[in-house]
């Protein structure tokens, strides 16, 4: 039966913890702007999502089995392309000459749920990188 080192065990792990952990600043940014209308490019601020790919992990083994083993890499930040939210407010500064005010088209909801998935998955990866040390220990035990 084909196994898997301790090593690419911690490397799959600690891709998946690097690809959560960036997604959820991504959504702590996307919250943090939702009422931004002024925006370095110009504009409203626009909201941003992490593109994710599967990776090779430099650890795995030379075998065919733990080749085949992926870890996450975030491969873009990209940026929505919605057009963004009106608001009639004529007395706001950034107002339109109809009145409107042009908003980030960010549901806050949607980046909370966004936020507590990435953190869930955050979770079982540290509950995984755990097991696997755990594994080793006591593989490490048996010899003695």
């Amino acid at each position: 039966m084909p196994t898997l080192d301790f090593f690419t065990a911690m490397e799959v792990s600690a891709s998946g913890l690097t690809a959560q952990r960036t997604r959820m600043n991504i959504a702590s940014s996307n919250l943090a702007n939702a009422q931004t209308t002024q925006a370095e490019g110009g504009g409203p601020y626009q909201r941003k999502d992490a593109v994710m790919s599967a990776q090779d992990v430099p650890a795995a083994a030379n075998t065919a089995y733990a080749r085949a083993v992926k870890g996450v890499a975030i491969t873009e930040i990209q940026q929505d392309t919605a057009p963004p939210r009106l608001e009639y407010d004529p007395g706001h500064p950034d107002a339109n000459p109809e009145g409107y005010v042009a908003y980030p088209n960010i549901n806050p909801v949607e980046e909370m749920v966004d936020m507590i998935t990435a953190s869930r998955a955050y979770e079982a990866g540290i509950t995984t990188m755990s097991t696997a040390v755990n594994m080793a220990e006591r593989a490490l035990g048996i010899g003695r």
